[in-house]
């Protein structure tokens, strides 16, 4: 009981630098281990080498999986309005406009759905968007680089990465209140 009444109040700007900031923070921070993870991963009969620095894919996977799962949370109108202040406080970082950044994690987003469909599974989603977007299929045996898909078992192991990097929303409204 007290502790929703010591909540601390967020406006929607608020919200949306708090949003960008632990995704970028999560990424920045966990990406090194991620690259090193996906090339070693034994799925692939030769490493791919990513980059530990080549976070950047990644970080637009992320935003867009985290994104998409604001409708869980929020009506409609406030997922569009987080979207619309998500690409404002982004666009900086990558050296963007809005209207740039806004193209970016709506391709990014569609994508997803795309390479998804017919699954709603968002994790799955973002697994198999790291898949794609780091053109991983060329290092994987022969049936799978053939059909330019995603071994399951190195999608199973993704899945497991990318659920850490799904905001914990029982967690942040435990500590966090939305102004109306």
């Amino acid at each position: 009981m007290l502790g929703a009444i010591l909540r601390k109040k967020l406006n929607d700007e608020q919200f949306a630098k708090m949003f960008v900031g632990l995704i970028l923070d999560s990424t920045e921070k966990g990406f090194a281990d991620i690259a090193q993870i996906i090339n070693d991963d034994k799925s692939f009969i030769k490493p791919p080498n990513i980059n530990t620095d080549d976070d950047g894919k990644f970080t637009l996977i992320v935003v867009a999986g985290n994104m998409h799962i604001l409708h869980k949370h929020f009506d409609s109108k406030r997922v569009l309005q987080f979207h619309e202040l998500i690409y404002k406080t982004i666009a900086p970082v990558y050296e963007l406009t809005t209207e740039q950044m806004k193209k970016a994690l709506t391709d990014y987003s569609n994508f997803m759905t795309r390479i998804n469909h017919p699954s709603k599974n968002t994790v799955y989603a973002m697994s198999k968007t790291v898949f794609y977007k780091y053109e991983l299929a060329e290092f994987q045996d022969e049936y799978f680089r053939n059909m330019q898909c995603p071994n399951p078992l190195f999608l199973k192991r993704m899945d497991e990465i990318m659920e850490k990097f799904i905001l914990n929303w029982e967690a942040f409204f435990k500590r966090y209140k939305l102004s109306e």
